[in-house]
C-alpha cells in the first residue's frame, strides 16, 4: 500500500516551529521579520498564491506587505521599486511574485534584489552558496521537499534520486540538494534517452518538467517515493477522462469548475507503483510557501544576531 506525503501536515509542523522563532525576533528587535511581495499584474493564478504567502506570514506573525504594480509598469520602476526595498531595514524578505509581464526585463529585477533579502533563493550569490554547500537560503520548493523526504524519514543518502527537468527554479537545485544529502543524483529531461529506463532506476523520482501526467508506470521503480512537482490545469474533457477515468470525485470536480489540476506522474500510476508519493494537489505546493516563510525568518534572525 502506497504511503501519502502530506505536505500540508509538514508545512503545519514547519509553521509551528517557526512561530516561537518570530515571537523571539520581535522581543530582540523591537519589530517582526518583515516580506514585501511585488505583484505586478493581475495574474489570476499569481493572485491565489500571493494571498496564501500572506495567510501564512500572518499565521506565524511575520509582518507582510503586497506592492501591486499594474501591468503596464516597466522595468525601470520595478528595478526602483526593488532598491527601495532593499533600503528598508524592517523589510528582511523580498519576493518578486512571476511571471512578470512579458515586457519586463524579469531576470534584471530578479537580479536587483538583494542577496541577503533574497527569500526565493533565485540570486546567482545564493544559488553559489548552495553549489558550494556554504549557508544561504535555498529555492523553496526543492527545499521543502527536503524536508519532507527528511521528516517522512525516507531516506536519501546512498540512494538513487532521478530529476525530471532542469529548471533553475527546481530541477537544477533539487540535484543540488539531493547531492547534498549524500544521494547518487542523476538530471534526466526532455532530451535524455530512454527516459523511462533512467527514471525506473531511482529510489526518489522527483518530477518537474511541466507536462500533465508525462511519466507513467513505466517510469516508476516499484517502491519507489515519487515526488510529483507538476501543477497543471487540464481544461480539456478527453484529457480528463484519460486521466482521472477511475477517479469519480476528479470527473464531479471537472464538471463544476470547468478544470482540474494534475502533476506530471500519472496518480493512477503513482497510487499504485509507487512506495510513497506526494499528490497533486497537496502535496509539494504547500511546502514551497513554508519555506518561504523559513526564508525571511532566518533572514531576519542573520540581522538579529
Amino acid at each position: 500500500m502506497s504511503e501519502t506525503l502530506d505536505g500540508a501536515r509538514i508545512r503545519d509542523e514547519i509553521k509551528a516551529e517557526l512561530t516561537p522563532r518570530v515571537a523571539n525576533i520581535a522581543g530582540k528587535l523591537g519589530r517582526p521579520p518583515g516580506l514585501s511581495v511585488i505583484l505586478a499584474g493581475s495574474n489570476p493564478a499569481s493572485q491565489i498564491y500571493v494571498a496564501a504567502k500572506t495567510r501564512a506570514a500572518k499565521d506565524i506573525g511575520v509582518f507582510s506587505e503586497t506592492l501591486t504594480p499594474p501591468e503596464t509598469t516597466t522595468t525601470a520602476e520595478l528595478l526602483d521599486m526593488v532598491d527601495a526595498l532593499n533600503a528598508r531595514p524592517e523589510i528582511d524578505g523580498i519576493l518578486v511574485q512571476l511571471p512578470l509581464p512579458e515586457h519586463v526585463d524579469e531576470a534584471a529585477v530578479l537580479m536587483r534584489v538583494s542577496p541577503a533579502k533574497d527569500v526565493d533563493g533565485f540570486h546567482p550569490c545564493n544559488i553559489g552558496m548552495l553549489s558550494t554547500g556554504r549557508p544561504g537560503p535555498r529555492p523553496c520548493t526543492p527545499a521543502g521537499i527536503i524536508q519532507l523526504l527528511k521528516r517522512y524519514r525516507i531516506p536519501m543518502s546512498g540512494q538513487r534520486a532521478t530529476v525530471v527537468g532542469r529548471s533553475d527554479i527546481v530541477g537544477k537545485p533539487m540535484s543540488m540538494l539531493l547531492l547534498a544529502e549524500n544521494a547518487t543524483v542523476t538530471t534526466a529531461h526532455s532530451r535524455t534517452r530512454d527516459l523511462a529506463a533512467v527514471c525506473r532506476e531511482a529510489d526518489i523520482l522527483v518530477a518537474a518538467i511541466g507536462r500533465p501526467a508525462m511519466l507513467t508506470r513505466d517510469y516508476i521503480k516499484p517502491g519507489a517515493t515519487v515526488i510529483d512537482v507538476g501543477m497543471n490545469r487540464l481544461t480539456d474533457r478527453a484529457g480528463v477522462e484519460r486521466i482521472y477515468g477511475h477517479d469519480p470525485g476528479r470527473l464531479k470536480q471537472f464538471e463544476s469548475k470547468g478544470s482540474v489540476l494534475v502533476g506530471d506522474v500519472d496518480p493512477l500510476a503513482m497510487a499504485e507503483i509507487a512506495g510513497a508519493y506526494t499528490p497533486v494537489p497537496g502535496g509539494v505546493g504547500p511546502l514551497t510557501i513554508a519555506m518561504l516563510m523559513f526564508n525571511t525568518v532566518e533572514a531576519c534572525e542573520r540581522k538579529a544576531h
